[in-house]
């Protein structure tokens, strides 16, 4: 525990230290085998500024199949995993689909960017191809995917109309009366998550001083920290990825703006860290209660660590959309998506992620977004 309190709250709060080991994303494109029992696939940023997050997806997928095939595999087959590469990149991510759907998958657990999930979903409904994001929290995923009647879209995580309605809450409870700014980078989740949480803020009387796009993939934010430090900026909010809401905190220190900065979950990366260093003490971010304190991952949880692996992230959550996934075949007697869909909105899942059911659009009935902070290089929740 911290024997001191955190820089932007003096008093008031206890922290638990959840996970933080650097990682790094070592797999490249796409790697199968043509003799499946049962082709699954994961699908994420293996390479890129957000592999780190792509090998959290990637280590959640083979320990799944792994104990799951330990345990007789899926209606009595094997599971065989492929890997898929999209880089964040939604071009990528439709041919990636599309090879997935080539190669007979009946599974995706997938994909990390909302950007990359969502013209993704369209191969595979085409395809009848059952996905399941564990961390696209975009609204548009499922609503889009509801209103054109597709079955196959379902995710593990929250959205991002209720993480921004925490991250807001949060604000005026912690930061009432200071300056406020919003940032994104323009992509779908940052823009998404960083429009919600304005909407929340404004609604309940809070105007920010200031309103700023970056570009995704820029290095350099000069020009936009110099208006925020002339604003005298307390709080920035940033929709946007580990890598440039790193460099923000570094080059807003490095410029002598003091502000705290406060993001989404996709800020619980150790990429975000690997950037910052110490000057990232205090960044707050919202994510899902810790996944690794819930008892019924404790099993899971030790056979990871037992590897010498930590399951941080979305590690969990990519593991638990192959129970879901396993689970639903075996009630249905079928890995068809009409079957499987039927499922999916009929029962509660037992996962390493809590128990789970679904409501007609494949969101999660119950999502538990609450604020986390870094401190010396762990992530911790404040309860």
């Amino acid at each position: 525990m911290r024997d001191h309190p955190p820089v932007w709250k003096q008093s008031g709060f206890v922290w638990r230290y959840g996970a933080a080991a650097l990682l790094m994303g070592t797999s490249l494109g796409v790697s199968g085998t043509a003799h499946a029992d049962i082709a699954v696939a994961i699908a994420g940023p293996l390479t890129g500024s957000n592999a780190a997050v792509g090998e959290q997806l990637k280590k959640g997928a083979e320990q799944a199949i792994k104990d799951i095939n330990a345990a007789g595999g899926v209606l009595g087959q094997k599971l065989v995993l492929t890997e898929a590469d999209d880089a964040c990149d939604p071009k990528q991510a439709e041919a990636v689909a599309n090879q997935l759907a080539s190669k007979g998958v009946v599974f995706v657990d997938g994909h990390f960017c909302s950007s990359s999930s969502i013209p993704a979903s369209a191969v595979y409904s085409d395809a009848g191809i059952l996905q399941i994001s564990p961390a696209s929290t975009n609204p548009k995923l499922t609503d889009d995917a509801a209103a054109k009647g597709w079955i196959n879209v379902y995710r593990v995580c929250g959205r991002d109309d209720q993480q921004g309605a925490v991250a807001a809450k949060f604000i005026e409870k912690n930061f009432a009366g200071k300056n406020i700014a919003i940032i994104d980078d323009k992509s779908t989740y940052g823009k998404g998550l960083a429009d919600v949480t304005r909407q929340v803020l404004n609604a309940d009387g809070i105007k920010e001083i200031d309103n700023d796009e970056i570009t995704a993939g820029d290095s350099d934010f000069t020009a936009v920290i110099s208006k925020l430090k002339a604003a005298k900026i307390d709080l920035i909010y940033f929709g946007g990825y580990p890598r440039e809401g790193g460099l923000i905190v570094r080059q807003a220190h490095d410029q002598g703006l003091g502000a705290v900065m406060m993001g989404g979950d996709a800020l619980q990366s150790n990429d975000f860290w690997s950037i910052t260093g110490p000057v990232g003490e205090g960044t707050l971010f919202t994510f899902a209660s810790d996944p690794m304190a819930n008892p019924a991952a404790k099993a899971t949880v030790d056979e990871f660590k037992a590897a010498g692996y930590n399951p941080e992230g979305y590690t969990l959550y990519s593991y638990a959309t192959f129970q879901i996934f396993a689970e639903a075949a075996k009630e249905a007697g079928s890995v068809k998506l009409p079957d499987l869909a039927k499922v999916m909105h009929a029962k509660t899942f037992d996962t390493v992620a809590g128990p789970l059911t679904y409501d007609k659009k494949g969101d999660r009935t119950v999502a538990d977004f609450v604020p986390w902070h870094w401190h010396s290089g762990a992530t911790l929740v404040i309860q």
